[in-house]
C-alpha cells in the first residue's frame, strides 16, 4: 500500500517524539529519584547529628545498647525526653508540623513507620562495627568496615566512641509512605507533562508537515497533468525557499516542454511542406508523361532530376541536423589553415555573385593560427553564410568576408572570429532571435525556391557549436544618407588551439 509523504513524515515525527519522550521521562525520573535520595541522605545526616546526643545519653544511662531497639521504635518519646533537641526545632522541618502533631498522639506506635514514612532507614552500629539496629531489617547483625562507618555520626560517651549512627535513604520507599507518594506523584506529573508535550508537538508537527507537503502535492498534480499532455499547466509559486525554487524550476521545465512540443509540431508541418513540394512536382510530371500530356524528353527528365536533387539535399540537411542535435555528429578534426577554407568557399560562390553583380570582398588577418577543425564542415558553414548573404543582397550590392582574432561578445578569452556582412535590406528585430531556428524564414512570403529551405543557418549553428564555438547575428549594420538602415552581419567564433 502506497504511503504519502505526509504520513511518512508524521510517522517519523511520532517515532522521534516517542524515543525522545521516553529518554526524557527515564532520565528525569532517575534524576528526580537520585536528587530525592540525596535530599533524604543529607536530611538524615542532620537527623543523625541531632539524635546522636540522645543515644549517647541512653548509653550513658544503660551502659549498653540493650533495649535501644524499643526506645528507637518510639522516637517521639526519645525526642521529648531530650529538650535540647526539641528546642532546636528539628522535628517540624523534617517531618512537617502536621505530621509531628499526629505523631505526638502516637508516640507509643511500634515499628519503624516514622523512618519509613520519611523514606529513611536508621542504622545503629556499636563500637565493634556490628549493626545493632537497622530499621529496614536488611543489615541487622552485619559488621561495617571503617570506610562505611566514616559516613555516619559517631556517638561519644565520656570521650570514647561507643557507636555510630547512620541515617540513609531507603532504596525503594513504600508506596503508602509520604516519600513513596511524593516520588509517585512526581513520576506521574513527569509522565503527564511528557504526554501533553508529545500531543502538542504532534499536532503542531502535523500542521507543519501539511503545509510543507502542500507544494509537493501541487507539483505531483502538475506533473500528472504534464504527463497527460496538458503542457499549459503551471504550479503557483508561494515562497522563495527550496520548494519555491523547485516550483519555479518545474514551471521552467513545463515551459520548455511546451515550446519543444510546439517546435516539434511546427517541424513536422514544415518537413511535410518542404517534402510535399518536390514530390508533388515529380508526381505531377510523371502522371502527365504517363497520360501523354507532356513529352518524355531529356528536358523533362532533367527537370525531374533537379527536383530529386533538391529533395535529396533537404533529406541530407535534416539528417545532419538530427545527428548534431543528438550529439552523434562526427568531426574529422585536423590542423587546418582557415584562410584556405575561406578562399575555397568564396571561389565556389563567385559565379553566383557575378550573376547578380555582387562584389565579394575577403579580408583575412595575417596572424591567424592554424585551427584544429573539420575543414569540410567549416567550409559548409562559410558556404551557407555566403549563399544566404548572396540570396538576400540586391544586385550591385556587396558581401564582405572577414576573419581575425578577437573576443566574442560576452566572453573573456580570445578566439578566431569569422564575419559575413551583406548590404541587404536587413532583418527585423522581432525576427533576429529566430533566424537560426529550423525552417524559419524572416520573409514569410518567400518560397523554398527563392528563400531556401530554412535549414542553412540552423546547420551553421549546430556545426559551429559542435566545434566549441558560437554564432550570432547583428542587423541592421549600415545607415544611408536618408537615415535608412540596412545590412546584416552573421558571425561565428572558433576556439584557438591549446598548443602553439
Amino acid at each position: 500500500m502506497r504511503s504519502s509523504l505526509f504520513v511518512k513524515l508524521l510517522g517519523a515525527f511520532v517515532l522521534i517524539i516517542v524515543i525522545y519522550g521516553t529518554l526524557v521521562l527515564v532520565t528525569t525520573r532517575l534524576a528526580a529519584t537520585s536528587e530525592f535520595r540525596l535530599y533524604t541522605t543529607r536530611s538524615g545526616l542532620v537527623w543523625a547529628r541531632q539524635l546522636a546526643p540522645v543515644l549517647a545519653e541512653y548509653y550513658a544511662q544503660t551502659g549498653s545498647w540493650e533495649g535501644v531497639t524499643a526506645a528507637l521504635q518510639n522516637p517521639m518519646g526519645m525526642m521529648m525526653s531530650h529538650p535540647d533537641m526539641m528546642g532546636r526545632g528539628m522535628m517540624g522541618p523534617m517531618m512537617g508540623w502536621g505530621m509531628m502533631e499526629r505523631w505526638r498522639g502516637q508516640s507509643t506506635k511500634t515499628g519503624w513507620d516514622m523512618w519509613t514514612m520519611m523514606g529513611q532507614r536508621l542504622i545503629l552500629v556499636d563500637a565493634s562495627g556490628q549493626v545493632v539496629v537497622d530499621t529496614s531489617g536488611e543489615w541487622q547483625g552485619r559488621r561495617f568496615s571503617p570506610q562505611e562507618l566514616a559516613a555516619g555520626v559517631p556517638i561519644m560517651v565520656d570521650g570514647r566512641q561507643v557507636g555510630t549512627l547512620i541515617i540513609a535513604a531507603l532504596d525503594t520507599p513504600g508506596a503508602a509512605t509520604p516519600a513513596g507518594q511524593f516520588l509517585t506523584e512526581l513520576n506521574r506529573s513527569i509522565l503527564l507533562a511528557g504526554v501533553i508535550s508529545g500531543v502538542v508537538a504532534l499536532v503542531l508537527g502535523a500542521i507543519l508537515f501539511f503545509h510543507l507537503t502542500a507544494p509537493i502535492r501541487q507539483l505531483q498534480a502538475a506533473a500528472r497533468a504534464i504527463a497527460e499532455g496538458k503542457l499549459d499547466h503551471r504550479v503557483r509559486v508561494n515562497s522563495e525557499d527550496e520548494l519555491g525554487e523547485l516550483a519555479q524550476t518545474f514551471n521552467a521545465m513545463a515551459e520548455s516542454l511546451a515550446q519543444a512540443e510546439a517546435q516539434r509540431r511546427h517541424l513536422m508541418a514544415d518537413i511535410a511542406h518542404e517534402l510535399r513540394t518536390p514530390l508533388s512536382v515529380i508526381q505531377g510530371n510523371l502522371e502527365a508523361m504517363l497520360d501523354g500530356v507532356l513529352p518524355l524528353d531529356a528536358e523533362r527528365i532533367a527537370s525531374l532530376h533537379e527536383e530529386t536533387l533538391l529533395l535529396n539535399r533537404l533529406v541530407a540537411d535534416l539528417r545532419l541536423l538530427s545527428l548534431a542535435e543528438a550529439g552523434q555528429l562526427k568531426l574529422e578534426r585536423t590542423e587546418t589553415d582557415l584562410r584556405e577554407v575561406i578562399e575555397r568557399a568564396v571561389e565556389l560562390m563567385a559565379p553566383r555573385a557575378q550573376e547578380k553583380a555582387i562584389q565579394l570582398e575577403v579580408q583575412v588577418a595575417e596572424d591567424l593560427p592554424w585551427l584544429l577543425i573539420d575543414a569540410d564542415r567549416i567550409h559548409q558553414v562559410i558556404g551557407n553564410l555566403i549563399s544566404n548573404a548572396l540570396r538576400y543582397t540586391p544586385e550591385g550590392g556587396r558581401v564582405h568576408i572577414q576573419a581575425f582574432k578577437g573576443r566574442p561578445p560576452g566572453e573573456r578569452g580570445q578566439a578566431v572570429i569569422v564575419q559575413v556582412t551583406d548590404t541587404g535590406s536587413g532583418i527585423a528585430p522581432e525576427d533576429l532571435p529566430h533566424i537560426f531556428d529550423r525552417f524559419y524564414r524572416a520573409d514569410k512570403f518567400r518560397s523554398r525556391s527563392s528563400g531556401g529551405s530554412g535549414l542553412g543557418l540552423a546547420i551553421v549553428k549546430y556545426l559551429v557549436e559542435a566545434h566549441g564555438g558560437r554564432v550570432w547575428a547583428e542587423s541592421p549594420i549600415f545607415t544611408d544618407a536618408n537615415g535608412s538602415t540596412y545590412g546584416t552581419r552573421v558571425s561565428f567564433s572558433l576556439p584557438l588551439p591549446t598548443h602553439r
